[in-house]
């Protein structure tokens, strides 16, 4: 097990926790807090469904392809130099998209925004290796998703406040105040964790060589294809249930925020128990019992939806016990996809990552195409996606699970 932060480092435990909580909880508070104001967004817009869906589906793709960079520049030169550009360029940016006068500049201004905040999450993820064994990872990082999932229980119901008493401009520059806060925690109190820097990180045949032996490693292809799956999932409850509670049920912008404060509680608890499993069955048994809650959720949201429960409470309920084993999977699945890497975690992080934001484009993207008056896509793609994420729970996790660390042989980067 590694030793204890104060010893290796100035920083104490609980700024090592603050500093991952905000570094992580970039990304709900970008995700979740505008939410509420995606119908009234698109009305003063004049935008199309697809157009109005494009500006989260941009910032989740540009997020994806941008960790692909930063997580090698990050093992090149150190942490904190990727995070302090990071973040300048994530607030910079929330400005611009605040004072957006159209869909097309909103949506450039959101793509920035997301390569931003591919930053300080890939960073998070790579200081948890940095620091930490996998086992003990997964204690810290369901610690720093206990303080995102107060932020994201945070956003939307401040979201809806903010957007029905003000507006959507005054929800983005929101984002900004949290990126420039983050961005001065980061310079004040944020001191380097990378074990050792890896000139060669960068170039192309290094590069190419460390992806090979991550992709290649069957630890990481199940710690990332639940992570995938718990995201995408996730992501149809982010991306399509605003219009499906506010457009199709009715739901007025505070009651969805309250909605999504439930959902973000569920997902809080789970968080702690998440911790219980872990001391009691370690990482493999912790996510096998979580998957129960994801099975329920999935399983609940179609049968309701297909026997023509159209209600609040049909997809809320289901919605909320999927919550419950995410706050399980999320810490799991990130602490364990980077497990087998301590010498190149930054590459490990960005390649899980990159699956993660894949699998929300293409959830964006069916939702911006198929969506419309009705809630089957958002209920039943929700659920195709839960239970694709409960096999992974229960084969590969079980089978791969256990992050040993990868041969000294694929540690190295090539000469």
């Amino acid at each position: 097990m590694s030793s204890p932060v104060s010893e290796r480092h100035g920083m104490s435990p609980a700024i090592v926790v603050l500093l991952l909580t905000l570094l992580l909880g970039i990304q709900p508070v970008t995700t979740d807090l505008y939410l509420p104001g995606l119908p009234t967004l698109q009305r003063e817009l004049g935008a199309s469904m697809a157009a109005t869906q494009l500006t989260l589906s941009a910032l989740i793709i540009c997020f994806g392809a941008a960790q692909l960079i930063l997580g090698p520049l990050s093992d090149r030169f150190g942490r904190r130099p990727v995070l302090l550009a990071g973040l300048a360029v994530y607030t910079l940016a929330s400005v611009a998209a605040a004072l957006a006068p159209n869909v097309e500049l909103l949506v450039a201004w959101r793509a920035l925004q997301g390569a931003g905040m591919a930053a300080g999450v890939t960073c998070a993820r790579s200081i948890v290796r940095d620091l930490f064994a996998p086992h003990e990872g997964a204690r810290v990082m369901s610690k720093a998703l206990s303080g995102l999932g107060l932020i994201a229980m945070a956003s939307p119901v401040a979201g809806g406040i903010v957007v029905q008493w003000l507006n959507w401009h005054a929800a983005l520059l929101v984002l900004a105040l949290f990126g420039a806060a983050t961005l001065a925690l980061v310079a004040w109190r944020y001191e380097e964790t990378v074990p050792r820097r890896d000139p060669r990180a960068t170039q192309w045949a290094v590069l190419a060589a460390n992806w090979r032996a991550v992709l290649a490693h069957p630890s990481f292809r199940a710690w990332t294809l639940l992570s995938g799956f718990a995201y995408g999932a996730l992501f149809f409850l982010l991306a399509g249930t605003s219009f499906v509670y506010i457009g199709v049920l009715g739901t007025s912008k505070v009651g969805y925020g309250l909605i999504m404060l439930a959902q973000s509680s569920a997902y809080f608890a789970g968080t702690f128990w998440c911790r219980r499993l872990l001391a009691r069955h370690g990482l493999r048994g912790a996510v096998a019992r979580g998957a129960l809650f994801t099975l329920a959720g999935g399983v609940a949201m179609a049968a309701l939806a297909l026997a023509g429960v159209h209600a609040v409470w049909a997809v809320m309920l289901p919605s909320i016990l999927f919550c419950i084993g995410h706050g399980v999977h999320q810490p799991c699945g990130q602490a364990g996809a980077v497990g087998p890497f301590p010498e190149k975690a930054g590459t490990a992080a960005s390649l899980s990552g990159f699956w993660m934001t894949a699998m929300a484009f293409m959830v964006g993207l069916f939702l911006g195409r198929s969506s419309g008056a009705s809630l089957y896509p958002m209920t039943l793609g929700f659920a195709a996606l839960a239970l694709a994420q409960c096999v992974v729970a229960w084969t590969l996790v079980r089978w791969h699970g256990e992050p040993q660390a990868a041969p000294r042989e694929a540690q190295a980067s090539p000469a």
